[in-house]
């Protein structure tokens, strides 16, 4: 590996990877590259059905399934290996190292493409909007449900982490919110319901204000009342001073 560090070059050495593939990484100072202002703000809600689901609907990442659509060629090569598994102390056949590779590269092309989904994502969503509400969701826990292989394949945190580093990159304002009760908070009123909503029931209803809304949309709104941004900015209606910020 190549690092640059305090204006030395620093050599390293560096097995390769899976595949067979080297690289080389080269730390740089990153320069920032502002976007014109829009006038427009973002609410955020991480799922597993649907990646992201905001409060705009043009920018609603649905669930790619890369993993779901490898899982064939993945089932086939682990069988491959099976059969042509070497006996202990025995050297691996010509077979057993190409099902391995193959299905080596079929994962880091899984990563590739998550990887590729979630930077076109955030760059329209960067791109689009002056200050973006994101929900500081960590999926660890997901780890431990049924969810976990979608949520893996959803890539929740490598998205989260895409946008965080878009909006760095654009001189975006992106702010991280408590994901605590947010599917329990109204999106208009604020009101707070009495019991946490189950999975399976996908609409929220306030009692206090009637506010009837998709459960992932309320969510997304929320996050904006929480980041202290105002509502009216999201869906493309411009946020009251707008206007006089930017002739300002």
């Amino acid at each position: 590996m190549v690092k640059a560090v305090a204006g030395r070059t620093v050599l390293r050495a560096r097995v390769p990877d899976s595949v067979g593939h080297w690289y080389a990484s080269f730390v740089v100072l990153a320069r920032t590259e502002p976007l014109p202002a829009t006038g427009r703000v973002l609410g955020v809600d991480w799922g597993v059905k649907e990646i992201s689901t905001t409060t705009s609907d043009a920018h609603d990442l649905p669930h790619p399934q890369h993993g779901k659509k490898a899982e064939e060629k993945l089932c086939r090569y682990d069988r491959m290996m099976a059969r042509r598994r070497p006996g202990k102390g025995q050297a691996a056949s010509k077979g057993y190292r190409e099902a391995k590779r193959w299905r080596a590269k079929t994962y880091q092309k899984m990563a590739r493409q998550r990887q590729d989904t979630a930077r076109k994502w955030a760059k329209k969503a960067v791109r689009d909007h002056d200050a973006i509400a994101v929900e500081d969701f960590r999926p660890k826990f997901l780890a431990k449900t049924h969810m976990a292989r979608k949520a893996a394949d959803a890539a929740i945190g490598a998205t989260k982490q895409a946008l965080l580093d878009m909006g760095r990159k654009h001189a975006r304002d992106v702010r991280l919110v408590h994901p605590a009760h947010t599917t329990m908070d109204c999106g208009r009123c604020g009101a707070r319901a009495k019991h946490a909503l189950p999975l399976s029931e996908r609409t929220y209803t306030c009692t206090a204000c009637g506010l009837v809304s998709p459960r992932d949309k309320n969510s997304a709104r929320v996050m904006l009342v929480r980041a202290g941004l105002n509502p009216a900015g999201d869906e493309g209606v411009r946020p009251p001073g707008a206007q006089l910020q930017e002739a300002a």
